[in-house]
C-alpha cells in the first residue's frame, strides 16, 4: 500500500433494467387473478348466509307483528 495514493474503493455498479408496459401481459394478468377471485368459495357462502339471515329476521318480524296483533285482538274481544 502506498502512502501517497491510498486505494480507494471502486464504486458499486448499478444494474438498471428498464420495464417496459405490456399490455397483452397485464390482460392475461387480470384475466388470471378475476377467474381466481371469481371460484372464492368464502365470499359466495358470506353472500348467501346474509341473504339466509335477512330471510330468517323478516320471517321472525312477521312472527312478532302477528302475535302482537293477536293479543290486542284478543284483548279487544274479551
Amino acid at each position: 500500500m502506498s502512502v501517497l495514493f491510498p486505494k480507494v474503493q471502486k464504486p458499486r455498479e448499478w444494474d438498471y433494467r428498464p420495464i417496459y408496459y405490456d399490455e397483452d401481459k397485464e390482460a392475461r394478468k387480470d384475466k388470471k387473478l378475476a377467474r381466481l377471485h371469481h371460484g372464492s368459495f368464502r365470499e359466495e357462502h358470506e353472500r348467501n348466509m346474509t341473504e339466509l339471515r335477512k330471510k330468517k329476521q323478516s320471517r321472525l318480524v312477521f312472527l312478532i307483528s302477528l302475535l302482537i296483533l293477536l293479543l290486542f285482538a284478543f284483548y279487544f274481544i274479551l
